[in-house]
């Protein structure tokens, strides 16, 4: 393995392990057949839960982070959260959890496309960010996770071993729909890692980035795709907190604060599925300065000085999460 980096797949394979010991009280399926990837279903044709989806969110970290869900939040009126740590943010949010491979497959009906995350992208390395980092994970295992309505086909499984090029006893594949409790909490973790993703788009060097924290109201469950997908993205968006400690100049991280959060998008303010619907339902059609959390504080290492930019929305996202309130002696 390149660069001195622990191995992130090494790393989530005894997190995986440990899941399908526990799935029955997880509220999880595991799915075995012979020939093909050990697959997780998180939400498909089971309930799931949101301690599911925490343990999910630690295994997309690579088992360099932690999870919390706890209460208190970013919105006073919104009592619960959960909380992201990692002392290797750039490996455990971009090299490991980040959404960034679009794996292309033949399947049943035609061409399909399906958005992968989790480590197993360190075993495939086909994102130019592998190369740019130095980073290699030659791990005998490859874990992937997807957000998907369903299980994934024959054919889909078959390109994730193939990609990975290690047997297929070594893959598992983790389903978690967005729907799902599960999945809910597994995206709003990924708080942290909008806020990497952001600071590599914005050019200021990854590794200056030496620790980060983030915490997101935890979204309710919807029964609808759109509806979902809307209040997991606005808990980051409109209600996100991250915390960067980073090297170097200190005026470098007070710009770096400023450019953050999402309020420096001019389509922030406006509830994510409002966007999504807008933008045709093409994620790339959206301006890629609103994916990330709506608070900042960044913190000089060089000085001891700290900066603070953005701001949540309290009102628009309890709208999102579809809050009412009961009128006291009601």
């Amino acid at each position: 393995m390149d660069g001195g980096r622990v191995s992130v797949n090494a790393r989530a394979w005894p997190l995986v392990e440990r899941l399908v010991e526990e799935a029955g009280a997880l509220r999880l399926r595991v799915v075995r057949e012979a020939g093909r990837p050990l697959v997780i279903d998180a939400g498909v044709g089971v309930p799931g839960g949101l301690e599911a989806g925490r343990r999910i969110a630690e295994i997309c970290l690579g088992g360099l982070g932690t999870v919390t869900l706890q209460g208190g939040s970013p919105v006073p009126a919104w009592p619960f959260s959960l909380c992201v740590h990692t002392g290797e943010p750039v490996t455990a949010c971009l090299l490991s959890q980040y959404a960034g491979w679009a794996l292309e497959y033949e399947g049943t009906e035609g061409r399909r496309t399906l958005m992968v995350s989790g480590p197993g992208r360190a075993r495939v390395r086909r994102e130019r960010l592998y190369g740019e980092l130095g980073y290699v994970d030659e791990d005998a295992h490859a874990v992937f996770v997807v957000e998907s309505t369903g299980l994934p086909d024959a054919a889909a499984l078959d390109a994730l071993v193939a990609a990975a090029d290690v047997g297929p006893e070594a893959v598992a594949v983790i389903v978690t729909p967005t729907t799902s409790a599960a999945g809910l909490v597994q995206i709003a973790a990924r708080v942290l890692e909008v806020a990497l993703h952001k600071v590599h788009e914005l050019r200021f060097p990854l590794d200056r980035i030496h620790e980060g924290m983030g915490r997101a109201p935890l979204p309710p469950a919807a029964p609808d795709l759109l509806t979902a997908m809307g209040r997991s993205n606005d808990a980051i968006l409109l209600g996100g907190e991250v915390w960067l400690w980073v090297d170097g100049p200190e005026g470098e991280a007070r710009d770096l604060a400023a450019a953050l959060p999402s309020t420096a998008s001019p389509l922030w303010g406006r509830p994510f599925a409002e966007i999504f619907r807008e933008a045709g339902g093409d994620f790339y059609a959206i301006d890629r300065m609103l994916f990330s959390p709506a608070r900042v504080v960044v913190t000089a290492l060089s000085s001891g000085r700290s900066f603070a930019a953005g701001r949540t929305d309290e009102a628009l996202l309890l709208r999102a999460f579809g809050l009412d309130s009961i009128p006291e002696g009601a």
